[in-house]
Parts: C-alpha cells; sequence; structure tokens
C-alpha cells in the first residue's frame, strides 16, 4: 500500500514539474535562427501566454510558458527552444537573481501594437525593420501622413521611421536623381498629398507630422528610426518656423541666416549642428559622420556598451545579442558625431576609431526614442536600385537583432530605471 502511494506521488510530482516552459536560447551556438525567435516571443505574447526575457544570460534567452502550439510554431519557423521542467527553470531565475551576476529576469506582458511610417507605394525591400518584421512574421500596420495628422498614432504603442526626410527636400536626391522619373513622381505625389491635407508646402506638412510623432512620444509612445529619418526627424523640429529649403523643394528661396535661426532645444537628440546649405549634396546637415569617416568595410565594426540589467534594464534590453562586435553598414545617415549628441541621450554602440555614435537612446515626456544609423544591417552600402536583402541568407544578423530588441522591449514590464 504504501509502495503504491510512493508511486502515485512521483507520477504527480513528475507530471506538474515536466514540461512546463519552452526555453528559446539566443547565444550564437544555441540558436539557428535568432530572427525568428522573436516572432516566437510575440506570438506568446498575443496568444495570451506569460514569457520572459532572460537578459545577459545564454545570449538574451526567452522563457515561455510551455503550449503545444508555440512548440509548434518553433519547429514550424526553425527556431531552436528546449522543453524544461518548472524546476530547471526556477535553477536558471534563481542564478540569474544572484547579486553577483549581471543578469536580470524582466517578464514581458503584452505585445505592442505597431505601426511602420511609410508610403503606401513603397517597396517592403526599401526598409530594413519592414524587412525583419516580416520575416519575423511580426505583425505591423503601415500609417502615413494622414494617418499621422488624423492622430491615429494613439492605436500604437511602437512606431518605425526609416529613410524619411521630414524636411520637405525630398531625401536630397536632388542633386542624382533630379531628372530620374521616380523622383519626378514623388515629388508631384508628395505636393498632392500636402495640397489635400491643407498645406501650401511640403516642408510645412511635414513639419506638422513630425510634431505630431513628437507628441506621440511625449505622451508615452516608443519611437524606433533608422537612417536619414533620425536626422532629419530632428532638424524638422529645430527648424520649425524657419525655411531651409531652396526653390527647387519648395518655390521659393531658403530664409537669410536660417541657421542662426535653429533652435536646438526642441530636438530629441541633436545639438549644434550646422545645416548643408548646397542642396545638390546628399546630406542634410554635420549630424552624420559618413562623409567624414575614414575606415574600410572589413574593419568597420562597432561595439555594443554593456549596462546594468538589474538597474537600466531598457538599454540592458536593446543591446542584447550573441556578441558585442556588430558588422558596421551605411546609409545616407551612417551615423552620429559624438559631440553633437546631447547629454542626456544614452550611446548604445559606438566606434572609438573615429568618434562615431551608431546605436542611440533617449527619453521625451513620458515616451522613448531609439536612433539607429545605416540603412540595411546586412548590406553594406545599398544603393537606389539595389535588390533586396534576403533574410534567410542572415538568420543570426547581430545588426538585425537590434532592430527586434527595440521592437519587443515595449512589452517589458515597467521597472524604474537607475539612469
Amino acid at each position: 500500500m504504501k509502495k503504491t502511494i510512493y508511486t502515485l506521488i512521483f507520477i504527480f510530482l513528475s507530471n506538474t514539474i515536466w514540461a512546463s516552459f519552452i526555453y528559446v536560447p539566443m547565444s550564437h551556438d544555441n540558436q539557428k535562427n535568432h530572427l525568428k525567435a522573436y516572432g516566437i516571443v510575440y506570438f506568446a505574447l498575443q496568444n495570451g501566454l506569460k514569457a520572459k526575457w532572460l537578459l545577459n544570460y545564454d545570449g538574451g534567452a526567452f522563457l515561455i510558458e510551455n503550449n503545444e502550439a508555440i512548440e509548434k510554431e518553433c519547429k514550424i519557423r526553425g527556431v531552436s527552444y528546449k522543453i524544461i521542467s518548472d524546476a530547471k527553470s526556477q535553477l536558471i531565475l534563481e542564478g540569474i537573481s544572484s547579486p553577483s551576476k549581471n543578469q536580470e529576469a524582466v517578464t514581458l506582458e503584452k505585445a505592442p501594437k505597431i505601426a511602420v511610417y511609410s508610403p503606401k507605394n513603397k517597396m517592403p525591400w526599401d526598409d530594413a525593420v519592414t524587412m525583419v518584421l516580416t520575416y519575423a512574421e511580426i505583425p505591423f500596420d503601415v500609417v502615413y501622413d494622414d494617418d499621422v495628422l488624423g492622430d491615429e498614432l494613439l492605436l500604437y504603442e511602437w512606431l518605425h521611421l526609416h529613410h524619411e526626410d521630414f524636411t520637405g527636400q525630398y531625401g536630397r536626391f536632388y542633386g542624382a536623381f533630379r531628372t530620374a522619373p521616380w523622383y519626378i513622381q514623388q515629388k508631384k505625389d508628395a505636393e498632392a498629398l500636402a495640397k489635400k491635407l491643407g498645406y501650401n508646402k511640403v516642408s510645412e506638412e511635414k513639419a506638422a507630422v513630425a510634431k505630431k510623432i513628437r507628441d506621440y512620444v511625449i505622451g508615452g509612445g516608443f519611437m524606433f528610426a533608422m537612417c536619414s529619418a533620425t536626422d532629419s526627424f530632428d532638424i524638422a523640429l529645430a527648424a520649425d518656423g524657419v525655411d531651409i529649403c531652396e526653390g527647387m523643394f519648395d518655390g521659393d528661396p531658403s530664409e537669410p541666416s536660417y541657421q542662426s535661426k535653429i533652435d536646438f532645444t526642441k530636438t530629441f537628440a541633436f545639438k549644434n549642428f550646422e545645416l548643408i546649405r548646397n542642396p545638390t549634396t546628399y546630406e542634410f546637415s554635420s549630424i552624420d559622420m559618413t562623409r567624414k569617416r575614414r575606415i574600410n568595410k572589413e574593419t568597420d565594426y562597432f561595439t555594443l556598451k554593456e549596462f546594468s540589467a538589474k538597474w537600466d534594464q531598457v538599454p540592458t534590453m536593446l543591446t542584447q545579442s550573441h556578441t558585442q562586435l556588430v558588422k558596421g553598414f551605411m546609409g545616407q545617415t551612417t551615423s552620429f558625431d559624438r559631440k553633437l549628441i546631447k547629454s542626456t541621450v544614452m550611446v548604445l554602440g559606438d566606434s572609438k576609431t573615429n568618434g562615431e555614435a551608431r546605436y542611440i537612446h533617449g527619453t521625451k515626456g513620458k515616451g522613448m526614442f531609439t536612433f539607429y544609423g545605416g540603412h540595411d544591417p546586412e548590406d553594406y552600402q545599398h544603393r537606389v536600385g539595389d535588390p533586396k536583402t534576403e533574410l534567410d541568407l542572415h538568420p543570426t544578423s547581430p545588426g538585425y537583432r537590434l532592430i527586434l530588441n527595440n521592437v519587443l522591449f515595449p512589452a517589458a514590464k515597467k521597472k524604474k530605471q537607475k539612469t
């Protein structure tokens, strides 16, 4: 009788501790598809399951409440995983909680609703974030100027801006592409949209959009920007009410001495920058380091900084990777001059070789923003007309992982930060 009772107890305990969590490793050796792993976590949150992000543990691994559907998705999407017992998960969490370890377990609560700011007719491979969200199978909505001005951003927790121009200078493609049919058409489309929305100039309409996005962040939204959306956004805010556009862009001359009228107190990240007046130059200002760089492609890397996982959880989440050394890549805005970054902004990744920041983060009001230099992490020097990047060839890309860190961190349970 006693033996039967012990057997029943053993069976009961075995059933309660076995297969309680799906463990998704994220280190170099243990994960074969880092990018799709983020999609698995998003899928779990979307379906009401609990998850934890294990910061600085096994490359930033995930623990997900065990569910047959999640396991099935891991198999379908080619994501490495293990089924571990509750006892094993508790050992992992206890080890992480040790004060001697720079690790932390962050609870992920709800899948953030995502918006990508982009013209509706833009090809998806023009935007690294659109590509990686699609590859990771993370759903998103495309919004543009009419949506932003119509306050539809209030429906979203996370907003992405990519290769955009908020100054009304049409991406400063005038020098090289002013006779190209696509440039002429884009200019016509932008002017028609501005008129439809009640603005006399594209620059005025784009400034209004930039201010709506600013208000969205101040109100508690999360904004992630890459390439020219980073500096052109700040320039548009700083030049609000000042005509910085030459005649070929808006039909009349720019204001005399407009540089002296720039208000740096209005920007998110940058200060004391000089605008570039020559309209044929493919550059907005002195913020970007592209023309100042003297780095060979073979040695072009930037380093991710290390933060306290227990105290500085947001920057730690944003820098989770299976390597601290990330391959560099270029764009219209490749990187940021360290001297022109406000002291309130945190540098997450930089290159000490030439004093450039590649990846920065800050707060504005109740919200947060992250600026990431470059156009496509796996296309070193993306040019107009280049073929799209096939992410099936880069499933472990550290550069793309940084984008997905930003997608996922708004899901984290909020904790007061030290910095």
